[in-house]
Formats: C-alpha cells, structure tokens, sequence
C-alpha cells in the first residue's frame, strides 16, 4: 500500500494570504463574498488550467523553443462558477487552434471536477 504524500503549507504562505484580514480573522475574512477562501480557489483554478494548457501545447508560457509553433496561447475567456462563497469568475486560457479542453472545469461547466 503506498501512502499518500502530505502537503504542508508554509506558514509564511499562510501569512501572506492572510495579509488583508484583522489580528483575528473573521468567518467573513476567511469564507465571505470576498474572503481569502473565494480568493485562493479563484488563483488555484487559474494556475491549474495554465498547467493543463502547457501540457497541451507542449511548452511553458513565454518559452521559445527553436522550432516554430503553430498553436499558440491566445488569451483568455471568461467563465463564472458556482461556488459556496458565492459566484467565481475565472480566466480560461485558450490556443490558436482551439483544440484545448480543459480537464478541471470542462466547457459549458459552471463547477470544477471533483478531484479523486
């Protein structure tokens, strides 16, 4: 049986996100409309589907390889999900091509995936 590797946060990553709240963080610092919850859910999304669309092309934002690339990162679109914090409005990448399918929030989706 393998055992599952355990993901520690660094409390200095904790204290950054933490930043704008009170000595004491309220549940509306943390889970509100606004809170710091809605805020790394919308980041985490974001830097997972910049990810997927690397994997997809084959090469990092802003590499240069020498060959020349045909599909090419070209923008964003706008999508909102649905959240318990309230509504989330992402920025999904696209390519030239528009053969990126993202995995975490599927098209026409309004939730991600559960991840297993």
């Amino acid at each position: 049986m393998t055992k599952k590797k355990q993901t520690t946060i660094r409390p200095e990553v904790l204290d950054e996100l933490l930043q704008g709240c009170s000595a004491l963080p309220t549940q509306e610092d943390l889970f509100g409309p606004e809170g710091v919850m809605k805020q790394l859910s919308k980041a985490l999304i974001e830097r997972c589907l910049e990810a997927e669309l690397s994997t997809h092309l084959g090469y990092e934002k802003h590499e240069r390889g020498a060959e020349e690339k045909t599909n090419l990162r070209n923008g964003f679109s706008r999508k909102t999900l649905k959240s318990e914090q309230g509504p989330v409005e992402i920025a999904v990448p696209r390519d030239r091509e528009g053969s990126y399918d993202p995995l975490l929030v599927k098209k026409y989706a309004r939730e991600p995936d559960r991840l297993q």
